[in-house]
C-alpha cells in the first residue's frame, strides 16, 4: 500500500491563469514521449491532454482521455499536472479518484495505450476497460 504523505494535499501552485496546479498524479517518461509525439502530430493546437472518468463498462467507470482545446472542454475548475512542459488537465469530479497514481503508457504486440496505475480502484473488470473504486 502506497502512503500519500503528510504533503500531497499541501503541493499547490498557481499558474497565471489562477488554476491550481496539483502535484498528486505522476505521468511516466515513456508516458510523456508519447503524449509529445501525439501533440506534435496534430493539425490543430492543443493545450495538452485532459483526463476523465465516466460511467461505464462492467465495473461502473472508465478513464477517458482527450486532447484539451482550448474554449472546448478546459475548464477554469481542472486541475493542472505540468511536466516537462506538458500540461495533463484533470476534471475536478474525479480528481479524487486519480490521488496517488501514475499515468502510464504500455506497448507490447497485441496492444498499447495509456492505463492508470491507481492504489484506489477497489477492482477491474475481465477485460481491463472499466474500473471501481
Amino acid at each position: 500500500m502506497t502512503s500519500l504523505g503528510q504533503n500531497t494535499f499541501s503541493k499547490f501552485k498557481t499558474t497565471d491563469s489562477g488554476n491550481p496546479i496539483v502535484d498528486y498524479l505522476t505521468i511516466n517518461e515513456n508516458c510523456l514521449k508519447q503524449i509529445r509525439e501525439l501533440i506534435g502530430q496534430r493539425n490543430e493546437p492543443c493545450e495538452g491532454i485532459r483526463v476523465s472518468v465516466r460511467t461505464r463498462g462492467c465495473s461502473g467507470l472508465s478513464y477517458t482521455i482527450e486532447y484539451a482545446l482550448k474554449d472546448k472542454n478546459i475548464t477554469k475548475f481542472d486541475d493542472v499536472v505540468v511536466k516537462d512542459g506538458i500540461s495533463v488537465f484533470i476534471d475536478p469530479k474525479v480528481s479524487m479518484f486519480l490521488i496517488g497514481s501514475e499515468m502510464i503508457y504500455e506497448e507490447d504486440e497485441l496492444k498499447s495505450g495509456f492505463d492508470f496505475v491507481n492504489p484506489n480502484e477497489k477492482g477491474r473488470c475481465g477485460c481491463g476497460e472499466s474500473f471501481n473504486a
